[in-house]
Formats: C-alpha cells, structure tokens, sequence
C-alpha cells in the first residue's frame, strides 16, 4: 500500500526503516510526547518492528512516513482499531527534530483519516496529546479535529503533572471538509 501526497507519501516499514527511525529520534524538551527514552538500540528496533507485524491490520495499520525522495522520516498509525464501533485513536511521529513543523505530519494525519474514513468505514477517530505540545494542537486544529476532553493532571512527565487534552473528529466533520484525497 502506498498513499501519496504532496511531499511525502506513506507506506509499510521494512525492518531497516524501524532501525532508521529509532536510531534518528530526537527528543524535543519544548513539545514532549512521552518519557525520555535513553538507550536506544537496534535489538529495540527489532522488537518495534516484530510488535508492528503482529498487530499489523489486526489492531493497528502503522505506515512509514517518507519524503518524496525515499528517507523515512518518521510513523503514522491508526491504533486500537475497533472494527465493532468503528473507531479507533491516530497516532505520528517524526523522528528528526528538522522535520518537524514543516506540513508533512499534517499531510501523514490527513492521509491516514481519509483511509480510515473512506476505506475502512470507520465514523470517529481521536487523539489525545500533552497540554504542554503546542505543536500537536495546531497539528490536530488543522486536520479538523475538535479538543472533546481534558485529563487534568493525568500524566507525571519530567516531575511534573500535566493534563491531557482529548480530541476527535467524525466521518461527516471529515467530508463536510471537502478533502478529497488518495492521488494515485
């Protein structure tokens, strides 16, 4: 499967691009997403990619996302898929710092809602991020997401609390944007 875009298009994840990415990750202490995770290392890519491939289609459709030239720079996935309910949270990441905030997130998201809603029949998709990641908001402000819910002081991060902040979209919140996606 590959789904193009503009700059970058997604599709599956070799076990090299697992490596690449884990390898190139950088964390960024002004839009934290998770634990600082120290130490790093090709058998842990290993187990990224074997975890990717058990629950691949299943649970999870997880794509790489690569520029137009080929360099995988980061992942996009729909998670936790319920097939029953028809929904399921969308999760991305990029692992160099210099890629992010430059659009190709924005285009991986909308991407993967278009698949999701169109595709796969599913009718809402969420998200949830740190009340500290200004650059998620604006990721999800722009995909046409609505902020539904806000954790307070659900998640301990660098010896602080923060809140998490909820939000959602719908097939028809989708459409009614007029996105009309898939270029082939």
């Amino acid at each position: 499967m590959k789904l193009q875009e503009t700059d970058i298009y997604l599709t599956t994840l070799s076990r090299e691009d697992c490596k690449t990415l884990w390898n190139d990750f950088e964390y960024d202490f002004d839009n934290p997403t998770e634990e600082l995770n120290l130490g790093h290392s090709d058998e842990k890519a290993e187990g990224w990619f074997d975890e990717i491939q058990k629950l691949q289609g299943n649970r999870h459709i997880r794509l790489g996302i690569f520029k137009n030239d080929g360099t995988v720079i980061g992942d996009v996935a729909l998670q936790d898929i319920d097939r029953v309910n028809r929904n399921c949270s969308v999760g991305m990441g990029m692992a160099k710092i210099e890629n992010r905030s430059k659009g190709y997130g924005t285009q991986a998201v909308m991407l993967m809602l278009n698949y999701g809603f169109r595709y796969l029949g599913l009718e809402r998709i969420t998200a949830n991020t740190l009340d500290l990641n200004i650059g998620a908001q604006k990721l999800l402000d722009k995909c046409g997401f609505s902020l539904e819910g806000r954790e307070r002081k659900a998640v301990y991060l660098n010896s602080e609390m923060h809140d998490r902040l909820n939000y959602a979209i719908l097939k028809e919140e989708f459409l009614a944007m007029g996105y009309e996606y898939l270029r082939r």
